[in-house]
């Protein structure tokens, strides 16, 4: 029995989440633990955007690794990543209507990571756990 041929738009899913967990743990991190004049420079963050972003890069480099790996459980991750995320982003836009302060650049961030993670998600689903 041979393995797979290497899957060339998921090895490339697979580093673009991996780099993706790798920076967003380090701005996260910062941002968390940098002191006064990283959280000045992070503006009105809000506290809980920041906190699932950075934890959540965790999963980005595990769901990259597993997604080189060709593992099923890991098409798994990237489509609960997808969602937890759309929830967040959800729950940020409640934020703002309700008067709360925030970053622009907030909301562009999590639309990115949105459309990010639903792109690998769905490209994971279609080349891992749909087919076995």
């Amino acid at each position: 029995m041979t393995a797979a041929p290497p899957d060339r738009f998921l090895r490339a899913a697979a580093i673009v989440a991996a780099l993706f967990g790798l920076a967003t743990i380090a701005s996260g991190g910062n941002a968390l633990s940098g002191g006064p004049a990283a959280r000045q420079a992070a503006g009105a963050y809000v506290p809980f955007v920041l906190w699932f972003n950075f934890l959540a890069g965790f999963a980005y480099v595990a769901a990259g690794a597993g997604l080189w790996l060709r593992r099923r459980w890991a098409a798994m991750l990237a489509l609960v990543i997808a969602g937890t995320t759309l929830l967040v982003f959800a729950a940020f836009g409640v934020h703002v209507l309700n008067g709360g302060a925030y970053e622009v650049r907030t909301a562009g961030a999590m639309t990115l990571r949105s459309l990010v993670w639903i792109a690998i998600g769905w490209l994971a689903w279609r080349r891992i756990a749909r087919l076995g």
